[in-house]
Parts: structure tokens; C-alpha cells; sequence
């Protein structure tokens, strides 16, 4: 058999071509990773980073709701006073004169009544709360405590008609004497901050209350 002079290549085997595949496609499949896990990261950078701005309004609005609830409390005590007043008469007779002397005890309420708050007592202008109230007045006519009227001194005998007169001029001089300007005055302060507070409770932040005057 001839030697051959020149010696023939031999070819690359098969699997070192499918071995330089592998690590070719490894390699890009890493890389591939890589750049998610950088672009993933990004995007959670992003987000952490990002603010969102959300635009809150604070203000409140007086609803009518509001409004005919606070005009069902009806009559609103600001002020109560306790008096008694003590009264006398004389009848004078031929021989000797009659007297009588009483005493009475009542307890005067000032406040306002609610269901005489006129048309627009009570208003909103953009961030404030415009307040009218009713007058202070007296809430209960019959203050006199009848049960604990007593007669201090007593001679002679007197009529339903002579004890109606005595209860008239207690009921009169202690109406008188308590509803007093400076009584009112303190009944109107304690009428504006007790609404004052009620209304900043509820929310509102910029309040202003006034009483209407009395003008019996």
C-alpha cells in the first residue's frame, strides 16, 4: 500500500460544533436575564420613586340637612335664674287691719327658640359660616312655682281674687328684675360660643354667630 505524500486533513469532529452552539446560546440567554432583571429593577425604581398627586378637597359644605336639624332643637336654654320674690297687702278696717305677705319662688329660662329663625338665619360664603340667631327671650311664661308658695304672715281672711293680685306683682317684679340687660348679655355670650362650638365641631373652621337684638 503507497504512503500518501501529502496527509489528508481530518475533519472537526460534530460535537465540538454542537458544544460552541451551547455556550453561544447560554451566553445570550444570560445576557437576556440580565437586561430583565435590570429593565425589572428600572421600573420598581421608577415606581417607589414616582409620586402620585391626588388633589383633596377640604371643603365642607353646609348641606340643608344640617340646617333643619339644628332649627328641630326648638327652644335652647343659655341662661337660667332662680328668684323669689316676696309680696305684701294691707286691708285697712275699722277696728283693725288685715295683712298678708307671700312668698314666691320661680325659675326664669333665656334662650332662643329655634323655629323663629328667619329665612337665611344661617349661610355659607365660600369658606365661612354666616350666623343669625332669634332673640333671647324668656322660653316659659309660668315660671312661678305655685307648689312652693307660701305665706309668711297672715291676719284675717283673703279671696282667690286678693292671692291673684299678689301673684301678678311677684310674677311681674321677678320678670322685671331678671330680665335685666346685663341677663340678656350673658344669655347672648353663652348663645354665641355654645353655637360657635357646635359649628366648629361639624367641621367648619371659620365661624361667625350674632343674636338679633330684642326689640320688645
Amino acid at each position: 500500500m503507497k504512503k500518501m505524500d501529502n496527509q489528508q486533513k481530518i475533519p472537526q469532529p460534530r460535537k465540538n460544533r454542537v458544544r460552541q452552539i451551547s455556550e453561544w446560546l447560554l451566553l445570550t440567554i444570560l445576557a437576556v436575564v440580565v437586561l430583565v432583571i435590570i429593565l425589572a429593577a428600572v421600573a420598581v425604581y421608577k415606581v417607589t420613586q414616582t409620586s402620585v398627586g391626588v388633589d383633596v378637597d377640604n371643603k365642607i359644605e353646609l348641606t340643608p340637612t344640617q340646617i333643619t336639624a339644628m332649627e328641630a332643637i326648638g327652644e335652647w336654654e343659655f341662661l337660667s335664674i332662680s328668684d323669689e320674690e316676696m309680696v305684701d297687702t294691707v286691708r285697712r278696717g275699722f277696728f283693725s287691719d288685715d295683712e298678708l305677705v307671700r312668698i314666691y319662688y320661680g325659675t326664669l329660662r333665656l334662650g332662643i327658640n329655634m323655629q323663629k329663625a328667619t329665612p337665611g338665619w344661617i349661610e355659607q360664603q365660600g369658606d365661612s359660616i354666616i350666623v343669625k340667631l332669634p332673640p333671647i327671650e324668656l322660653l316659659d311664661n309660668d315660671f312661678i312655682d305655685e307648689a312652693r308658695t307660701q305665706s309668711f304672715f297672715q291676719s284675717g281672711s283673703w279671696s282667690e281674687k286678693d292671692l291673684a293680685t299678689l301673684y301678678k306683682r311677684a310674677y311681674y317684679n321677678m320678670r322685671n328684675r331678671c330680665l335685666s340687660p346685663e341677663n340678656i348679655q350673658s344669655a347672648e355670650d353663652n348663645a354665641v360660643t355654645q353655637f360657635y362650638k357646635l359649628l366648629r365641631t361639624m367641621g367648619f373652621q371659620n365661624v361667625s354667630v350674632r343674636v338679633s337684638p330684642n326689640e320688645k
